[in-house]
């Protein structure tokens, strides 16, 4: 645990030893998911050698989905893409004060656009919406797209969440990398952690940078009388993820680093929380406070029921329960973003509130199987649940 100590916040040498993890490969160079892991596995030998156990399921549960992942060279960056390349309903329910989002007007229930052709979900704050233009050229290069006149538009939402303060910020996903992504996308996708826009997720940011912890990409599904409903989300929260018994599980550490002091609790006993970056290294803007739009929760749930974009969108709204179950607090600075994909595969009638039952309970699943499959970035003072003494116990 020693190199997840927290320490002072000096960015330039994070970013150093950031590019040394990443010597094997070519400068600013997009690289598939798999290469990250490959990379950091060689720079944290604290990491834990056995996988915990995890609720069970993927978004591609659900037919007709593929997931793919891509990451950028040169820092812990990347993108996720949510492929439905023949259409499929969408909706969307933005709860958090500061969301970075793209073409989510158009699935507002009185818009015309009546089907997406994928979904990007990315690292990179603002800047990160550039990789949808990438998804937009592959999906054009297959033939997929709304026809309008000569041509076919694909349709593709995003959002994005904020990861500039891991290393050199002007190191973000493109379209270079969307495009890599869809490249990657598979059916049987069930990689979780630190992969795509999961990256540079983090967690646990109450009390500042230096007792956080990693965050990641979760994915979980359920089935009940035909119907599945599955989640895919990116955890880079603010607050603190919370296991279904409302203990924590991976968040704000105590001042020694080696246990989580559970952020509401000790906001709730007088500790004020803290600027997620300090004043050295923040805008002077943002110097005092934290600013808008630097943790989010981002995330796609899916299911196979017939889904008009109204019921879409209640349902994206009915998951963001589940994340008020697995993340304390919420935070008005995070822009926290759920979009909700009906395929429409089972033509038996699904009762709405069933869907938000089970839209809820997979975004929480999810959410915990993010932060358990995480592993730390020690160049970073980052450590993951699995760092900690306490997971030994739980695994």
């Amino acid at each position: 645990m020693d190199d997840f100590l927290p320490k002072p916040f000096q960015i330039g040498e994070l970013a150093a030893n950031w590019r040394r993890s990443w010597r094997c490969m070519g400068q600013g160079q997009t690289v598939p998911a798999f290469a990250m892991t490959e990379a950091t596995a060689r720079d944290a030998p604290m990491r834990a050698t056995t996988a915990p156990l995890l609720h069970p399921g993927s978004l591609t549960d659900v037919a007709g989905l593929s997931v793919g992942h891509a990451v950028v060279d040169g820092r812990p960056t990347g993108c996720t893409v949510v492929l439905c390349p023949d259409g499929a309903v969408c909706g969307v329910a933005q709860r958090g004060g500061a969301p970075g989002t793209r073409e989510t007007d158009l699935l507002r229930p009185e818009t015309t656009v009546q089907q997406v052709h994928a979904v990007l979900l990315t690292g990179g704050s603002a800047f990160g919406l550039d990789a949808a233009g990438g998804v937009m050229r592959w999906l054009e290069a297959h033939g997929h797209g709304l026809p309008v006149g000569p041509a076919r538009v694909p349709i593709v939402p995003a959002a994005v969440l904020f990861d500039l303060w891991l290393g050199d910020w002007r190191i973000r996903p493109g379209a270079d990398t969307g495009f890599a992504a869809c490249e990657a996308a598979s059916v049987s996708a069930i990689a979780q952690g630190n992969v795509g826009a999961g990256a540079g997720a983090t967690v646990g940011k109450s009390f500042g940078i230096a007792h956080a912890m990693k965050g990641g990409l979760g994915m979980a599904s359920l089935t009940v009388a035909d119907h599945t409903v599955a989640a895919l989300v990116i955890v880079n929260a603010i607050g603190d993820v919370i296991d279904a018994d409302g203990t924590s599980i991976a968040g704000a550490r105590t001042a020694d680093g080696r246990s989580l002091r559970g952020s509401v609790g000790s906001m709730l006993t007088g500790d004020v929380p803290q600027p997620v970056m300090p004043a050295a290294a923040a805008a002077p803007a943002a110097a005092s406070t934290n600013a808008p739009g630097s943790a989010t929760t981002i995330g796609v749930v899916a299911t196979n029921a017939r889904l008009d974009k109204a019921q879409a969108c209640a349902l994206a709204g009915l998951a963001h329960h589940g994340l008020s179950r697995a993340v304390r607090p919420v935070s008005a600075n995070d822009g926290d973003t759920l979009f909700a994909i009906a395929t429409g595969a089972n033509d038996t009638p699904a009762d709405l509130s069933l869907l938000g039952v089970l839209a809820a309970e997979a975004v929480s699943l999810a959410i915990r199987n993010a932060v358990r499959a995480a592993e730390g970035l020690p160049a970073f003072g980052l450590p993951a649940w699995r760092d900690l003494p306490s997971a030994a116990a739980a695994r």
